[in-house]
């Protein structure tokens, strides 16, 4: 049985990953593993044992409060430490491997004071054989008034859920747009989605169709909703001097709309009851899916996507820079650990 990873190291970032990583393993029914690396940051490694002792007993206090909150945080959960000496990256990769999710701010206490990513929240989504979830130090979906940051977490800890599903824009805003409940026996579907609105971002490529799938399984087992977005963006499809000869831009961009739509249907036929949401959406693929992601719960994407040979693409790198909201990054479909 795999676990929920979750890197820690007492910053912001991390305090709000950890109570994303509880609230994960307990929808999941897994255990959390807190973790925690450390390792003498200087290229002379110290002339005394003792300090490098005492640098490790802090290390040691970092993983014990790390597994104390997890504990106050979620009552009767399986909370473990993991503490190691080695580079963060390096650690929390290794135990993906037999991880089921790894979970992680989007900074650590390190790096420079404006820095919107931090190293290991590039490199870990870059490289894990898990799916891994990046989440900001403010973590928020939404701003409360008085300007106050507020982390929106998958649902309630009692379980229970308030009215109302917030669809991103309606008719008038949405091109193309589709929707489908699709029956399934667990009776999710039933429950009040609560608001709850996961974001995935579906360009026809076995990564994204992974991303789907995951995706898929977050929003149910949330009771909240999928919203499939598809960025289309062709310089032939604009009015002007510049209009290329013989090509019908227009039929090309319906046929490229029908095949989106096609593809969210087969992906979410069978599997569990979710309202699911078609946004065939004309813009360039990085801007659309960080304006999708306003007020998302969970925004989803797989690794490299269209892009062959890049660990993270250009939607990838936006959403972990722009996008508010978590980000969640699944591995590619040969990996697996793809559809956890």
């Amino acid at each position: 049985m795999g676990f929920v990873l979750v890197g820690y190291d007492e910053s912001p970032g991390s305090e709000q990953a950890l109570r994303w990583a509880v609230q994960e393993a307990r929808l999941r029914g897994r255990p959390v593993v807190v973790c925690h690396a450390w390792h003498w940051p200087y290229a002379l490694r110290p002339v005394s044992r003792t300090l490098l002792a005492e640098v490790e007993q802090v290390a040691a206090g970092v993983v014990e409060e790390g597994v104390r909150r997890a504990r106050a945080l979620g009552g009767p959960l399986d909370v473990r430490p993991l503490l190691v000496k080695r580079p963060a990256a390096a650690v929390l990769l290794e135990a993906a491997h037999e991880a089921e999710l790894v979970v992680l701010g989007s900074r650590g206490v390190g790096g420079f004071e404006d820095l919107r990513v931090g190293s290991a929240a590039v490199q870990v989504p870059a490289h894990s054989p898990a799916p891994v979830i990046v989440v900001r130090p403010d973590g928020s979906s939404e701003e409360p008034a008085g300007g106050e940051q507020a982390v929106a977490y998958p649902g309630d800890l009692s379980g229970e859920r308030a009215g109302g599903l917030e669809r991103p824009g309606g008719p008038s805003e949405r091109q193309g747009g589709e929707e489908w409940d699709v029956a399934y026996p667990s009776g999710v579907a039933d429950e009040d989605a609560g608001g709850v609105r996961i974001v995935v971002g579906l360009d026809g490529s076995p990564a994204s169709q992974a991303a789907f799938r995951f995706a898929l399984r977050e929003a149910a087992l949330r009771g909240g909703s999928l919203e499939a977005v598809c960025g289309w963006w062709d310089p032939c499809d604009r009015p002007g001097e510049d209009e290329q000869p013989f090509v019908d831009a227009r039929s090309i961009r319906a046929g490229a709309e029908r095949s989106f739509e096609e593809a969210v249907r087969r992906l979410a036929s069978g599997g569990p009851g979710v309202p699911v949401t078609a946004d065939f959406v004309t813009e360039r693929p990085p801007r659309a899916i960080v304006e999708r992601a306003s007020g998302a719960t969970l925004l989803v994407l797989g690794r490299s996507g269209r892009r062959a040979g890049a660990l993270i693409g250009p939607v990838l790198q936006a959403a972990l820079a722009e996008v508010r909201c978590p980000v969640a990054v699944t591995p590619p479909p040969h990996s697996r650990k793809c559809a956890a």
